[in-house]
């Protein structure tokens, strides 16, 4: 279970954004008329009335699940989910539609809320990006969801730069860490799919503080890439097979490295198989959300929705 939340200035857009996908189902309404797109929009608006100063009363949350959990994912189970979120959330006491769509392969509703509640006062977002990781978390081990663990869950083919580049470095690392003995041959091994190695000294010393890796135009910190690629980490996975410290180059990205003992039969090779994530909640392939949803001028045709 995925929490992607957005904030903007107007209903129409947002309104339409989610009702006019096709397949597009309303389950669930509070507070507004559903006759028609309109009067849900217009149920929303008068409501803003009661707290003009707010410039960002439109919330939207998009909540996406595994794929796996499809099976146990009912239009009710979906509405129960949603509710559940909102009042972890404290998204109570205001308007709200609850929409299901059906144009990707994971289950995912769209949940467009007033951040104006029912008594005018404004609904806080503050430290809400945490609270959304914690909510998503604490439901998904209450009713037993499926979590996708690790990068080998992120669709590639979805990544844009630099996320793309950096899913792609990750990936190149991981196959080849297992199949190096010594930083020498990790690195030989990353030179052939064009990736380069950096070394960052503390000051005019010798002494190795960091490590990036680049590709093409991007260039990334080891952590940045995963917190197991880390100078420090991969040096202890490597064991002796250390750097040179004295008379290295550094004006070359692949810095001096002095021929090291191979790694000894009992290294933890854990460290290959138990690599941990990549992207945060938000990167996480979810139905888009666009970032102004008043923008939003598609021509398309209306189509009828129900409760």
């Amino acid at each position: 279970m995925i929490g992607k939340i957005k904030k903007g200035s107007g209903f129409k857009g947002c309104v339409n954004y989610v009702l006019e996908k096709e397949q597009a189902v309303l389950l669930h309404a509070e507070g507004v008329l559903t006759e028609s797109s309109r009067d849900i929009i217009r149920s929303f608006c008068m409501q803003t009335e009661m707290n003009p100063g707010l410039k960002k009363p439109v919330g939207h949350i998009a909540l996406s699940y595994s794929a796996v959990n499809a099976p146990k994912l009912t239009d009710e189970k979906m509405i129960q989910l949603a509710q559940e979120y909102m009042h972890e959330m404290k998204i109570t006491d205001t308007q709200y539609i609850i929409v299901r769509h059906q144009d990707r392969e994971h289950p995912h509703v769209h949940i467009v809320f007033n951040r104006i509640d029912n008594n005018g006062k404004t609904i806080s977002d503050k430290n809400d990006m945490y609270r959304n990781e914690q909510v998503c978390k604490k439901l998904k081990t209450k009713h037993g969801l499926y979590f996708a663990v690790g990068k080998e869950q992120v669709k590639q083919h979805r990544l844009r730069e630099p996320d793309k580049t950096k899913y792609e470095i990750y990936t190149a690392v991981k196959n080849e860490i297992g199949k190096s003995k010594n930083w020498q041959q990790l690195q030989r091994q990353l030179t052939e799919k064009n990736i380069g190695i950096q070394f960052k000294y503390k000051g005019q010393t010798d002494e190795i503080q960091g490590i990036s890796f680049s590709k093409d135009e991007y260039t990334f910190k080891g952590s940045e890439i995963d917190r197991n690629f880390s100078y420090s980490k991969l040096d202890r996975y490597f064991g002796d097979a250390g750097l040179t410290t004295a008379g290295s180059n550094k004006q070359s990205s692949g810095k001096s490295i002095r021929e090291p003992a191979p790694i000894p039969d009992k290294a933890d090779n854990s460290f290959v198989t138990g690599l941990g994530g990549l992207f945060s909640a938000s990167s996480f392939p979810v139905d888009e959300i666009p970032d102004n949803p008043d923008l939003r001028k598609k021509k398309k045709k209306k189509r009828q929705f129900k409760l």
